[in-house]
């Protein structure tokens, strides 16, 4: 089984907000996941939802904040271990080229 999310954690009312970004994306190293950041989120991929569930927490509790917005988008792959980058790849064949400009 394989658990791909998509998960946005921001602090409220705060401009700049690189650094609480990489302390929540830093937080997701104590834990048995995969990631990558991108202007709009972190793909995170885990072997399973408890995994996924306890990262995303962790997370979340990073941020120092009076306010945080935590957005978490998951698609549970319960009969299949397919990636997150097989996806991509899947997307880039049928366009046949990169999906990046």
């Amino acid at each position: 089984m394989t658990v791909i999310a998509l998960l946005s954690v921001a602090p409220v009312g705060k401009t700049g907000m690189a650094e609480d970004v990489a302390d929540a994306v830093a937080a997701l190293e104590d834990f048995e996941v995969s990631y990558e950041t991108n202007p709009m989120g972190t793909v995170i991929e885990a072997e399973s939802t408890e995994e996924l569930f306890a990262a995303v927490q962790a997370a979340h509790e990073a941020l120092d904040a009076d306010r945080v917005s935590t957005v978490l988008k998951i698609d549970d792959k319960r009969r299949s271990s397919e990636s997150a980058a097989s996806k991509v790849d899947a997307v880039e064949e049928a366009l046949g080229h990169e999906a990046s400009n």
